[in-house]
């Protein structure tokens, strides 16, 4: 297997996780554990997940939710299906790589210049190209036309920020993300109220300054946009084995109480802040805490080097304890209530990396003041995210519920 290191993200402006980067580059063909699969969900608004699975055309790392989406030319039926997408609840909208676009999209422009973003991420990647307009269509749903990123380093004159933005779906893990968290928009009113925002840019040729851009111009989260199925999404992953599996199979529902395929039940809602927070108390300290199918670990301080020592160089990234620990953490509601309590268990990343698997419900990594609850949470659960704005049975989003 190929090297192991952590690579889990934070959007700038709004602390959103992004994918983590273990590799694994044929890990799906090995001997392993068996694919564990839940029961059938069927519907116009059922997607599948494969996690390392048939979603993903690649194996690039490890615990990586991949989705298939269509792409059209808006307006008409010229449409192609993308396979590896990551699906990350940590990020608002749709990122697809140039290399693998088939369809021509519509440039979306202010004024006579180009509307370009530089996404950064905290471990120094980022990704850099133009805001197009296109028809996207997600499961059977009808198609929504939405602006996305074409991720293009070659586009323009790339800012400082996105210098070494990354080229190609190889550099990535991945031919592209569907962001659904609970933001309508990946950056919001202060990208709409502000030229130096540091995201959005607009080109004149192959000069680039930074803009203001209209919520309507933004890159948006397809799924506010539904006709019915509007109001937030259900991520659902069977419980993994502590060992681990080659790879696993889940749904994605859109719509929260919308049809009789997604009526939540046996959930708490967790009000998230504007940052989109919630409170995580680990280990008697309270944290920033946010779950995220984008992270591939469960991300967090260690409570001390000698219950969750770090692993050896080159996996320094994540934990070693010499035996599974046993752990759990208070997660609250941004305003305090409702309290509800969370275990996992930490295993020894070298070891289970060594395995044949790529699915683990036990891996983590260490993270200086917050709390990523990354992939491996959402192993075993329904975990719901409701839109910012749009009411259900749980609230008003922006909420987690599980």
């Amino acid at each position: 297997m190929s090297s192991g290191n952590a690579l889990y993200f934070f959007l700038i402006l709004m602390i959103v996780a992004g994918c983590g980067g273990c590799g694994s580059e044929d890990s799906g063909s090995s001997s392993g554990g068996s694919t564990p699969v839940l029961p059938v969900v069927s519907g116009d608004n059922v997607m599948t997940i494969t996690v390392n699975g048939s979603n993903c055309s690649s194996n690039s790392y490890i615990n990586k939710p991949c989705v298939s989406v269509t792409i059209c030319t808006p307006g008409t039926s010229t449409c192609q299906t993308i396979a590896d997408i990551l699906l990350d609840t940590g990020d608002s909208g749709l990122r697809i790589f140039k290399q693998v676009l088939r369809v021509s999209l519509t440039q979306v422009m202010s004024g006579s210049d180009s509307v370009s973003e530089c996404i950064q991420y905290a471990d120094g990647s980022s990704v850099w190209g133009p805001v197009k307009l296109a028809d996207v269509v997600l499961g059977n749903e009808p198609a929504v036309q939405v602006p996305i990123q074409v991720i293009d380093a070659s586009f323009a004159g790339a800012p400082a920020g996105c210098s070494g933005a990354y080229q190609t779906p190889l550099d990535a893990g991945y031919n592209g993300t569907l962001g659904l968290s609970f933001f309508a928009q990946d950056c919001g009113p202060v990208c709409s109220s502000s030229a130096g925002n540091g995201v959005y840019y607009v080109c004149s040729g192959a000069t680039c300054g930074g803009g203001a851009v209209p919520l309507s111009s933004q890159v948006q989260n397809p799924v506010s946009l539904l006709p019915v199925d509007n109001n937030g999404v259900i991520v659902q992953l069977p419980s993994i084995a502590a060992s681990g599996t080659v790879s696993a199979t889940g749904y994605l529902v859109l719509g929260i109480g919308t049809r009789s395929n997604n009526i939540p039940s046996a959930v708490t809602a967790y009000p998230a802040d504007a940052s989109g927070n919630l409170i995580t108390t680990f280990s008697g300290i309270d944290y920033n805490g946010f779950i995220d199918t984008g992270s591939n670990g469960l991300f967090f301080p260690s409570p001390s080097a000698t219950t969750l020592p770090d692993c050896p160089v080159p996996y320094s990234d994540w934990y070693c304890p010499p035996a599974t620990r046993s752990l759990s953490a208070i997660n609250r509601g941004a305003t305090g209530t409702p309290s509800g309590s969370a275990t996992f268990q930490i295993g020894n990343f070298v070891t289970l990396f060594a395995s044949p698997n790529s699915v683990f419900p036990d891996i983590g990594g260490d993270n200086v003041g917050a709390f990523d609850w990354g992939l491996p949470f959402h192993f075993g659960r329904n975990v719901y995210v409701g839109i910012e704005g749009k009411a259900s049975s749980l609230g008003t989003g922006p909420y987690w519920a599980y």
